[in-house]
């Protein structure tokens, strides 16, 4: 039976643009054959397409503004079968995204939020489409503050990921962190090793799982079920093309997996797999694969 999944979080048109290497050298113009892609993408979308793909039965909150873009994006998650009666046509207009990437996978990104960090999610749009949800991929934006409450009272599985982490008492952060049952980050930035740092982020936070993304070398999980420390390789096949949206990635298909009733290790062995797939492909929204796909690949 197909798992139920709210997810909340920012929808944006995001342009992808090749270029030689970082540095970048001045050049008044350059001619690139398909080295600039336009696609519909923000965590929201990406999380919400990638479990969609893997067969869930998802539900969106997002804002976007009442233009083009917008249009664009709700016609995109009509074609993978998505609602889109939770998105809010509020912002002055819809964020956007630039990334310049190289042949390498290194990445820069650069995100156009508009306005929509003023903005809150009401309760009363929220709260019919938590009633009827499995879980909450709650992601780390403003307007999903008042969600993370909603959501603790309702008792619901609520999983977010903060991304880059250096501080486990981040401002920003805190409130997702305090709240996550399942907690996600990258390895980009921190100030200790890897063991370390996850420990640390359990021993203040308690959350149920937490998993640190470690690019090439994998992924860190930290279990409270059974309090060690496991280590899973990234997927040895993968193809890099643009690493962009592989955290999306590893986090959407975890949490699909883990709702299903896998454990967090079998959850983490086949998310694996996913965002390995997944970078072969460029673009932050595509490149998924489906159930069937992870586990013949699994072996």
């Amino acid at each position: 039976m197909s798992s139920k999944i709210l997810v909340s979080g920012l929808m944006n048109i995001e342009t992808t643009v090749f270029i030689d290497r970082f540095p970048i050298e001045y050049c008044p113009v350059r001619y690139l054959e398909f080295g600039v892609q336009s696609v519909i993408g923000g965590v929201g979308f990406n999380l919400a397409k990638a479990m969609t793909t893997l067969g869930d039965r998802v539900e969106v909150l997002s804002f976007t503004g009442e233009d083009a873009e917008a249009d664009r994006i709700t016609a995109g998650l009509e074609k993978i079968g998505v609602s889109t009666g939770g998105i809010q046509r509020e912002l002055k207009s819809t964020p956007t995204s630039a990334i310049l990437y190289d042949r390498d996978g290194r990445r820069q990104i650069f995100c156009d939020l508009k306005d929509i960090q003023q903005h809150m999610m009401r309760a009363e749009c929220a709260q019919p489409l938590l009633e009827n949800a499995d879980a909450a991929a709650l992601c780390n934006i403003n307007f999903n503050r008042g969600l993370l409450q909603k959501a603790r009272e309702m008792k619901k599985l609520i999983a977010t990921d903060v991304h880059v982490l250096r501080d486990i008492e981040d401002d920003y952060n805190r409130d997702f962190m305090a709240n996550a049952d399942i907690l996600f980050l990258s390895d980009e930035g921190l100030p200790c090793s890897h063991e370390a740092f996850i420990r640390k982020l359990y021993e203040r936070y308690h959350n149920r799982v937490i998993v640190i993304g470690m690019g090439a070398k994998g992924a860190l999980l930290l279990d409270s079920a059974g309090g060690s420390l496991t280590h899973v390789p990234a997927y040895p096949e993968a193809k890099v093309v643009n690493t962009v949206g592989a955290g999306d990635s590893l986090f959407a298909s975890f949490l699909h997996y883990y709702v299903k009733g896998l454990s967090a290790e079998e959850s983490l062995r086949r998310a694996v797999i996913f965002a390995g797939v997944k970078i072969g492909y460029n673009g932050a929204s595509v490149g998924f694969s489906t159930e069937a796909e992870i586990e013949e690949r699994l072996g």
